[in-house]
């Protein structure tokens, strides 16, 4: 154990939050492992990994359950995530100082975990996904899963000296990240926990088919409050082709479908996340995306900063 990143990681917790630091230490120190655990815990079959001592798979076990039992209301949840746009996503991997905000619960609608508070922004680490690691086909070969960033300290020293799986990169290279994993057509996602002192601590480039939240989200219909939407809803356009390309397995969320004649997209407003991913794949531009108020205000960082 790193004496110093292990106290400094002790440090950035709340007095009144301390008790939260041991769940902290093992979902960044192990966190393949706690994915693992999640699965699980959520009764489906965890994936073969490497064994830790039994004290450390015991706790870990423990924090999954602890977290799955807080989940089914957005009063006591301690995991969740907000949908961003590209263009925000993009705003936190540009930062050159400290953020620490408290956005409305129109952004971020839960009562716990739900701060950013970001030191050193211009540290960031990348590593394998944790979702895509434990899921048994997943759409990323092993060697391009390193899609999952950290951001800020002392996340990012910690687990670039306690996690193999993850590395410091330079904001430039998150950017990078970004935009490959928008082009294939992935949702990104700011994770806010009570295992990072209730706040925000990384954003995931994840996918329906791979991501446990989304997973968890699309075949509940989302009535478990695991994740929040963008803020934005998909609008279809009189210049569509019917080509059915963001119908076909684009849609994370599973919002498009085509009509009974086949000649129009059409949107489920109810699921759909407002992530962006069909405007862009849309070869005639016939998608757009719409400030929607039932879906909460986007998280836009200078709005944020402008009405702190």
């Amino acid at each position: 154990m790193h004496r110093k990143i292990t106290k400094d990681l002790f440090d950035a917790f709340p007095p009144e939050r301390k008790g939260d630091f041991w769940s902290g230490y093992l979902y960044l120190k192990y966190t393949e492992h706690f994915f693992n655990k999640a699965l699980e815990v959520g009764g489906m079959e965890p994936k073969e990994m490497p064994p830790l001592d039994p004290a450390i798979e015991e706790m870990l076990s423990a924090v999954a359950w602890h977290v799955a039992e807080t989940a089914d209301s957005a009063d006591t949840s301690l995991y969740h995530g907000k949908v961003v746009r590209p263009q925000d996503v993009r705003k936190f991997f540009t930062l050159k100082e400290n953020v620490n905000l408290s956005p409305p619960e129109r952004v971020v609608p839960f009562k716990i975990a739900r701060d950013i508070v970001i030191q050193s922004p211009e540290a960031v680490a990348a590593g394998r996904c944790p979702c895509r690691s434990a899921a048994e086909d997943p759409c990323l070969p092993e060697g391009e899963q390193d899609v999952c960033l950290f951001i800020g300290e002392p996340w990012v020293t910690f687990m670039d000296e306690e996690n193999e799986n993850y590395h410091r990169i330079s904001q430039d290279k998150a950017l990078d990240i970004l935009e490959s994993c928008h082009e294939k057509g992935f949702v990104h996602t700011a994770y806010f926990e009570h295992a990072a002192g209730n706040r925000m601590d990384a954003i995931c480039n994840c996918c329906g088919c791979c991501c446990m939240g989304m997973r968890t989200w699309n075949t509940m219909e989302g009535a478990l409050p695991l994740l929040a939407p963008s803020g934005y809803v998909a609008e279809i356009s009189e210049e569509c082709n019917g080509c059915g390309l963001c119908a076909d397995d684009t849609c994370n969320f599973l919002a498009i479908s085509m009509s009974e004649d086949g000649e129009t997209a059409v949107i489920n407003e109810t699921k759909c996340m407002g992530c962006e991913v069909c405007e862009t794949v849309c070869p005639v531009a016939a998608i757009s995306m719409r400030r929607e108020p039932s879906k909460g205000d986007p998280l836009d960082l200078d709005e944020l900063r402008r009405q702190a």
